[in-house]
């Protein structure tokens, strides 16, 4: 019987989803640890669910980018569809369980029938990073610290230095609308067109309020408003001082919110870190408050090699989506990191700074010796496994010197340690830190007694870390 054929021009991941592999790895996880770590600070308890959803759960809350959902085929009677976001099925889960307040964070994969643009990291499946503050708090304090969160994660990247967090507030919004001449019932069909001026024109935003109901000069007077960002005084003096704007009850409880948001941040020291951004409209139909969105700043030097790719963090206050779901309602406030458009960051300056993503912390080489000192590598590279640090060695028999530098070189191996059969009778073995320039007085390495080895490996991987840390905070 004659074997089915491969088409081997169709062998391909589908559009807009990766292989994760290697390098690309371990860089996506250093975002995954520079999140946790700091959700772990702020008191968050890991939830997981499924990654498919009932359909009627995730219908209706996403305005317009609804029909990017990704909807299944029937399942046993159940109309199924896979997850958008993680902050619904979150609503769903407080909806469902009795507890009444949680700091709450979820890493996982979601799912966007989505026009992909990969090298923007834009994906339809993609994975992200959520913190949520769920429960009854004084007012603008968890507000205030989920922005701290934001801080610290891309201060921890390295990334705070070139990332602007806009921030906006709902009901200021909404009651910008409301004054400028848009009818209640399409408030949310204005923001979801507001919300694309990061990425159309401000003429190219008119035309589709146009096309969505509104009169010319009622687009004109949002547009003129929208462009206004800068410090939340700044914001809060210039709405004060507009005696329509001021009068309306929903701007005068947002601008109130906001000042005391201002003091919170201020005492949180990040103050600075913010820009009061009324352009700033957040489609999703669930957010009732403070919202907020991430954008790396990159320089003309930067762009040629980072590909704007967007915000990399947004969320916001979404108080009544819990009450969707059953009978309580449950306030809620959080942030999403996209962790695709984060590594696209990353992954661009390690290539344009020649970074290598650390391998493995030692390889074991061998110079000379009978039989290549198989077995003897093998048995320091099981002490080294013992001692909880992850080694290397050539699976040739009898391998060449410059063979096994080359593999620790492009595997980013940040040690190697060196035996021949002279220092193994003497119980010694060389360390010889990798990649240092010529003229180090460390550049040949040092021989050390065999059972010091494990301690001498975790001293000096200890100093790079620390170096490491220090360049990174330098650049922050």
């Amino acid at each position: 019987m004659e074997k089915e054929k491969t088409d081997k021009s169709a062998v391909k991941v589908p559009k807009g989803t990766r292989d994760w592999v290697g390098a690309d790895i371990k860089i996506r996880d250093r975002i995954f640890k520079a999140a946790e770590d700091a959700f772990a600070r702020h008191g968050g308890v890991a939830l997981d669910t499924p990654v498919f959803e009932l359909k009627s759960i995730l219908s209706g809350k996403y305005g317009e980018d609804s029909k990017l959902i990704y909807e299944l085929a029937d399942q046993g009677g159940e109309d199924l569809a896979l997850r958008y976001d993680l902050t619904v099925p979150f609503a769903r889960w407080l909806a469902m369980n009795s507890t009444q307040q949680i700091k709450r964070y979820h890493i996982a994969k979601v799912y966007r029938r989505d026009q992909p643009a990969i090298a923007r990291g834009r994906m339809r499946e993609f994975y992200q990073c959520d913190f949520d503050i769920a429960g009854e708090y004084d007012s603008m304090i968890p507000d205030a610290e989920i922005l701290r969160i934001v801080y610290e994660v891309f201060s921890s990247l390295g990334l705070a230095k070139d990332v602007t967090v806009k921030i906006n507030h709902r009901k200021i919004l909404d009651g910008l609308f409301a004054v400028a001449g848009v009818p209640d019932d399409k408030i949310r069909t204005i923001s979801s067109a507001v919300d694309k001026l990061d990425k159309l024109s401000p003429e190219e935003v008119k035309k589709e309020m146009i096309e969505k109901g509104l009169e010319g000069s009622v687009a004109d007077e949002i547009l003129g408003w929208t462009k206004y960002s800068g410090g939340i005084p700044k914001i809060i003096e210039l709405l004060t001082k507009d005696e329509k704007m001021f009068a309306n009850e929903k701007i005068k409880k947002g601008i109130e919110e906001m000042g005391l948001l201002h003091s919170y941040l201020d005492a949180f020291q990040i103050a600075d870190q913010v820009s009061f951004d009324l352009a700033l409209a957040r489609g999703l139909d669930y957010y009732t408050g403070l919202i907020y969105e991430a954008v790396i700043e990159l320089t003309a030097k930067d762009r040629s090699a980072e590909t704007r790719v967007g915000s990399i963090a947004a969320g916001g206050r979404y108080d009544n989506l819990v009450g969707m779901y059953g009978r309580k309602q449950i306030p809620c406030i959080g942030i999403s990191f996209g962790v695709d458009r984060i590594f696209t960051i990353l992954k661009a300056r390690h290539e344009k700074e020649k970074q290598r993503v650390r391998g493995s912390d030692v390889y074991v080489m061998v110079f000379g010796g009978k039989n290549g000192l198989l077995p003897e590598r093998m048995g320091i590279a099981s002490m080294l496994w013992d001692a909880g640090l992850s080694a290397e060695f050539s699976p040739k028999v009898k391998p060449r010197l410059p063979q096994q530098f080359k593999a620790a070189e492009t595997a980013g191996i940040p040690l190697a340690v060196i035996i021949g059969e002279d220092e193994l009778k003497a119980g010694k073995v060389k360390v010889k830190v990798m990649g240092l320039p010529d003229g180090h007085p460390d550049k040949e390495g040092k021989l050390i007694e065999k059972t010091d080895l494990a301690a001498e490996c975790k001293r000096l991987l200890a100093d790079d870390a620390q170096q490491t840390n220090g360049e990174t905070a330098a650049s922050t």
